[in-house]
């Protein structure tokens, strides 16, 4: 059975689909089967690894809301051991559309079912909101990571958010935990950076990850060419801070 990680902070520009592409294709390279799912309307993921996909057969609002079958909304890649379920602006409106469902916050719980068994993980780049969209993410998940930016109020809206997974495993999720907190744009030549990464170690404690994403060139512009990191610069910080996460992950879960 796979593990379910959802990448999520409400506040925007933290790194959290960065992580969710780059976190999906280290997995991948390690031949650990991967599926990505981009539940985020703006649809970054998607873009993110474009150069990787054949045309889309589907997307995840087609099978969240049209109804149509997971196998036939997940697209191959290039890479063996990955593939993804896309997103376009039409699940902008998703939000208000499972409003009206029954069970709203287990329909991508019942998407997933059919083909959680053919992978070891699926990863759920969330939307920068708290909405239904993150709910049903957090509902089916095994576990969340947390990307969290080491810039000033790198700490704003988490309250609201520890808050939001509570009342999920309260109400609909008993089993889900913290993957881990992230700390990401980590520049150590900063004092900055230094005293947001000390800050929120002292706030989670041994939640953090020990590996941190640097700052790096790179790691920002390989998206535009629609690649992840490791395909557009295998030797840059960032990619080689992804393949040490992926360790670090799939050392905890052994």
């Amino acid at each position: 059975m796979s593990r379910i990680i959802s990448l999520t902070n409400q506040k925007g520009g933290v790194g959290k689909t960065t992580t969710s592409v780059n976190l999906a294709v280290s997995f991948a390279v390690s031949e650990v089967k991967t599926l990505l799912i981009d539940l985020d309307p703006q649809s970054n993921a998607t873009t993110g690894i474009e150069e990787l996909t054949d045309e889309p057969k589907g997307s995840i609002y087609d099978a969240i809301i049209r109804g149509s079958a997971t196998k036939d909304v997940i697209t191959k890649t290039k890479l063996d051991h990955l593939d993804i379920i896309t997103s376009t602006s039409d699940l902008v409106g998703a939000e208000v559309e499972l409003v009206s469902l029954m069970a709203r916050e287990h329909q991508l719980e019942k998407v997933l079912k059919p083909v959680r068994k053919k992978y070891d993980y699926i990863l759920i780049d969330c939307p920068p909101s708290l909405g239904l969209l993150t709910l049903n993410a957090l509902t089916c998940s095994d576990s969340v990571i947390i990307p969290i930016q080491c810039e000033y109020y790198a700490l704003e809206g988490l309250g609201q958010l520890l808050n939001t997974v509570r009342l999920v495993q309260k109400n609909l999720n008993p089993n889900l935990e913290i993957e881990g907190v992230l700390l990401t744009m980590y520049d150590g030549r900063l004092n900055l950076s230094k005293q947001v990464a000390e800050e929120v170690r002292s706030f989670f404690e041994d939640k953090i990850f020990t590996t941190v994403i640097n700052r790096n060139v790179r790691l920002s512009e390989a998206p535009s060419f629609g690649k992840p990191a490791l395909l557009y610069d295998a030797n840059s910080t960032g990619a080689q801070n992804y393949m040490t996460l992926v360790e670090e992950i799939l050392s905890d879960g052994n």
